[in-house]
């Protein structure tokens, strides 16, 4: 018996490879880990700010259920849950008939949910699917009432508006395939002509970062073969390019130059608006680009970024949505664009008055703050403005374009150096004339 076979039976006495053999059986494989689209966010990302993946008033689904600060509005949810039964039709026995409907639904497709969920608290299929019914019932006749008034809560906006944003988290989702089998069952008997993206669509527009009004046919241009995960995973359809899906690559992202040096090297910034892609940025380069003074100047055209108290919220959890499923990079692309932009606030400053940043968040340096750390532990991406990065290096280490950066900073950076300069010319002229009638006279 060799030493390697004496050292083998020594381990197996101590019952260790049996241990790990019982171990290997009860894992999935890293393959079934993929279809793991609601999980908790690595403590890496989530710490550095907290509260944008923390839910406040309401939990959603399994993950946050046992938190002791959301219990007190879990029977607020059976109101709604009552409201929506009642307004398919109001007779009791229909009610109860339509709820059976909504738990046979979901317990069918029970196992489909639980291979959802990463970390998930509860093993308890009829806990998993009372939940399931009970919030999914309350999202959609939370939706309901978003273009319309009345409802007692509503007049408290220091709770809904919470509450709204509790819904984005990447942690407080639902699969969206049980919101869509509830919405069969009840929205869809009032609302027959609905689709639930188009239902859902009026929470989305509350999420949407930028001026450009969402549309549902970009959502349905994109491949059945890749549906969205939950109301998460259905914001993130909008912002995807049409375009075919790049390869994903771990690269590093090229190096890029701030709002203030690029205006100084003669480049505009200006909305552009692209139907194929909301989040698309584009260099617009005149035929004597090195020539800023001379002609028209090129111009960076950017979608119009509104920024409040959740814009924070909302990117960070498409961004760990993004790195963690494989789903297409786009807004941490457009983050990191943002990142390298935005230094000072003197940037956020000058993307404000080029009219392509709205400021609802309080001074310029709350926004350069948040943008420089929204990219923080974000690991390499493929940069999908790779292409037009390039473009503005290449600009702005032209020679010209340099030369007439230095030239605005020394003389034209404000209207007293313009005097200066004017004064200094005039002077110049004046000696010159000087001089040549000094001489014909003399």
């Amino acid at each position: 018996m060799e030493a390697s076979d004496v050292e083998l039976v020594v381990v197996d006495k101590s019952g260790c490879i049996q241990s790990l053999l019982l171990s290997l059986d009860n894992q999935e494989g890293p393959g079934n880990q993929d279809r793991r689209s609601i999980s908790m966010v690595p403590s890496a990302y989530r710490d550095l700010s907290p509260s944008s993946f923390d839910p406040r008033v309401v939990s959603i689904g399994p993950l946050h259920k046992q938190d002791e600060h959301l219990q007190g509005f879990e029977a607020q949810k059976l109101n709604y849950l009552y409201d929506l039964l009642n307004r398919v039709d109001p007779r009791q026995e229909s009610k109860i008939a339509t709820l059976e409907e909504c738990v046979q639904k979901v317990s069918n497709s029970i196992e489909q949910i639980k291979e959802c969920y990463d970390g998930m608290k509860t093993s308890n299929d009829h806990a998993l699917v009372t939940m399931m019914v009970t919030d999914a019932c309350f999202i959609l006749d939370l939706i309901f009432y978003l273009p319309k008034s009345g409802r007692p809560l509503w007049k408290n906006t220091l709770i809904i508006q919470p509450i709204i944003f509790d819904l984005l988290m990447i942690e407080n989702q639902i699969p969206l395939f049980v919101l869509e089998d509830i919405f069969k069952c009840t929205v869809l008997k009032f609302e027959p002509q609905k689709s639930l993206t188009e239902y859902v669509l009026p929470l989305l527009e509350l999420y949407n970062v930028f001026e450009e009004k969402l549309e549902v046919s970009k959502v349905n241009s994109h491949s059945p073969d890749s549906p969205p995960n939950h109301i998460l995973g259905l914001l993130h359809k909008f912002y995807q390019p049409e375009t075919t899906e790049r390869s994903r690559e771990f690269t590093s992202v090229p190096k890029g130059h701030s709002v203030v040096e690029l205006d100084r090297a003669g480049l505009n910034f200006c909305h552009n608006q692209d139907k194929k892609w909301a989040m698309a940025i584009e260099l617009k380069l005149p035929w004597m680009s090195f020539f800023p003074w001379f002609c028209c100047k090129p111009t960076l055209g950017m979608p119009i970024l509104l920024i409040d108290d959740f814009t924070e919220l909302i990117l960070r959890n498409l961004i760990v949505y993004e790195l963690s499923f494989l789903a297409q990079n786009c807004v941490t692309s457009y983050a990191c664009a943002m990142d390298m932009l935005i230094d000072t606030s003197e940037d956020v400053a000058k993307l404000v008055k080029s009219k392509v940043l709205i400021n609802n968040l309080g001074s310029n340096e709350n926004v350069a703050n948040m943008m420089n750390n929204i990219c923080k532990e974000v690991p390499a991406i493929d940069f999908l403005y790779d292409e037009e990065w390039t473009k503005l290096d290449t600009y702005y280490h032209g020679c010209l374009a340099n030369l007439a950066a230095e030239l605005n900073r020394t003389y034209f950076s404000s209207p007293w150096s313009c005097i200066a300069l004017f004064g200094a010319f005039v002077l110049f002229a004046l000696t010159l004339v000087q001089t040549i009638f000094s001489i014909k006279a003399a």
